[in-house]
């Protein structure tokens, strides 16, 4: 599943080795939503720590998430581990929206609409 959030940049954390081959990476934005501000804690992971780097503290971000979770030891266990960092407004827009039809008329294939056609639609 694949989420996306807006906030502010509120801190960034060391990136940790937790193995010889893998490596974490922890940040947090506030989202001022509602009546309490929430702090979200969203975890990068492998090549992707670095995807933070280039941003500031108190930017306002776009982070693009997967939800993660998994059991150990009978306790349970959530992670939004983000794949994408981006500054909020920077989206590239690839397609044209919806409403933007052209305004001429269709082609017609030469026909004045006087002969008959029998189709029952």
């Amino acid at each position: 599943m694949s989420y996306e959030v807006e906030g502010k940049l509120h801190k960034k954390f060391d990136m940790e080795q937790k193995s010889g081959t893998f490596q974490t990476r922890e940040f947090v934005i506030l989202v001022e939503q509602g009546q309490y501000p929430q702090h979200i804690k969203f975890q990068l992971v492998q090549d992707r720590c670095e995807i933070i780097d280039p941003i500031a503290e108190g930017s306002n971000i776009k982070v693009y998430f997967d939800l993660r979770g998994r059991e150990w030891q009978g306790k349970y266990f959530t992670n939004l581990q983000a794949w994408r960092v981006e500054a909020a407004g920077s989206e590239t827009k690839s397609r044209q929206p919806a409403g933007d039809f052209p305004t001429s008329a269709p082609a017609t294939n030469g026909d004045d609409g006087s002969s008959f056609d029998d189709l029952p639609f």
